[in-house]
């Protein structure tokens, strides 16, 4: 089959790559000549295991096409998917500028009947908007059905969660896309090993459970950080105490990890975005205002945890940071628990040094505008005459980290374990001022 993705960001390349290793033909729109070129060498503007192969692998194999034009990649393809980002206005609203421009362009150049699909995550209702735009401006004799096929991936384990999803969501009003959708995607519902839910839906429902998702992840981490805050005024073990009630089928362990909040592209954007588009409706998503202030307070208890091991004040001590993105396994820097620390810090007139493994290319241009920071090379020249070292990303390199060489490095030997990696007692026999979420 001949499809084609609009938008090269982690949905759309992670997507359309997976495709082609299917064997389908594939097309990459994007409007960034240097982008495109890179591209088209095998270079990728993102860090995701296994991709940049997999990506090279199937430019090669003439699989994967990219390209700044519309035509031909969209009159020859049966399947156009809009995979562009949808980041979040000052009121929370999601910004469908970009989703609204690309239906216009990819509706004039639409030739043969093509299923246009939805990848990004938009509001309930968008597919209205867009269906208007693609009548307004397409060829008058040119067939198309419309669809919302929204992606559950996780930054780090794109790839797999590609391949082997728990579930295909499928929202469309046309039987014939529907048999086609189901056809395209028939290798990834049955040829993972566990045999992938298919859910058939109408177009509404496929972009509220995008939504909803996300939300709901988010409530649970939020949940896990509320008991953890409340387990260290009790003298509680928060992480035995979440770890015991994953083990209930019903609640499982997945999400239930106190730490030093979420962040990312996804959760930060669609919380605030359900809750927008619960306002507009009418209903008033307290739940999720909630979970939003509860995240807030995750990540500002770092700052008040690095002021109490201080001695109450951050003022002129140099602090080291290990990990900067928002989870291991990608160099994604938005919304990042670490910048809102860092800044914190930073204005109260620590001074920090930071590390991480791939993020700190796109970390100097998140904290540009901050002159007390310095960026190391690996850990142990970071923790370098630190009173205090701070873990906010749990990459597998800090967890083998060798901690009595760490200690040796540090001026004072204050830890706090942003992600709870380390086991408190051996932390605390080899010398270490040690200090957890909810321990």
């Amino acid at each position: 089959m001949t499809i084609t993705f609009i938008g090269h960001g982690y949905v759309g390349l992670v997507t359309a790559t997976v495709f082609a290793e299917l064997g389908n033909t594939v097309w990459v729109i994007g409007h960034t000549p240097s982008k495109i070129e890179n591209l088209k060498k095998g270079i990728i503007p993102i860090f995701e295991p296994g991709l940049e192969e997999m990506v090279k692998r199937n430019v090669l194999a003439g699989r994967l096409l990219f390209t700044l034009d519309y035509s031909p990649a969209i009159t020859e393809s049966e399947v156009v998917f809009i995979a562009v980002g949808t980041p979040p206005m000052p009121t929370g609203e999601a910004d469908l500028s970009v989703v609204y421009d690309v239906a216009e362009k990819l509706g004039k150049n639409l030739g043969k009947y093509a299923v246009v699909i939805t990848k990004s995550t938009v509001p309930v209702g968008t597919s209205e908007k867009v269906r208007s735009i693609l009548e307004k401006v397409k060829p008058k004799t040119t067939e198309y059905n419309y669809a919302s096929v929204p992606e559950f991936l996780r930054e780090g384990q794109a790839i797999s969660d590609t391949l082997k999803p728990d579930r295909v969501v499928i929202g469309t009003d046309s039987k014939r896309a529907e048999e086609l959708l189901i056809k395209l995607h028939e290798p990834i519902i049955s040829g993972s090993g566990k045999k992938a839910s298919l859910v058939l839906t109408n177009i509404p429902t496929a972009e509220m459970i995008k939504y909803a998702s996300n939300a709901f992840l988010a409530t649970k981490i939020s949940f896990a950080n509320s008991i953890a805050q409340l387990s260290e005024k009790l003298s509680a073990d928060g992480p035995k105490v979440l770890d015991a009630i994953g083990q209930d089928k019903r609640i499982g362990t997945a999400f239930l990890n106190a730490g030093a909040g979420y962040g990312g592209s996804c959760f930060p954007k669609d919380v605030k975005a359900l809750i927008a588009i619960a306002g507009n409706s009418g209903y008033d998503f307290k739940l999720l205002k909630e979970v939003e202030t509860i995240n807030k307070e995750a990540i500002n208890g770092i700052t008040e945890k690095a002021r109490k091991i201080l001695g109450g004040t951050v003022k002129g001590k140099l602090i080291g940071v290990l990990g900067l993105s928002f989870k291991p396994d990608t160099d994604d820097m938005r919304d990042a628990p670490s910048l809102s620390v860092i800044r914190q810090l930073a204005k109260e007139g620590a001074v920090i040094s930071v590390y991480d493994p791939v993020a700190i290319e796109n970390a100097k241009g998140k904290l540009s505008e901050l002159g007390n920071i310095k960026y190391m090379k690996n850990s142990y020249d970071t923790a370098k005459d630190a009173e205090l070292v701070i873990l906010m990303t749990e990459w597998n390199e800090f967890k083998d980290l060798d901690l009595e060489k760490l200690i040796k490095h540090m001026a004072k030997p204050n830890l706090i374990d942003g992600r709870n990696i380390y086991n408190p007692e051996n932390a605390k026999a080899l010398g270490f001022n040690y200090i957890g979420v909810g321990r």
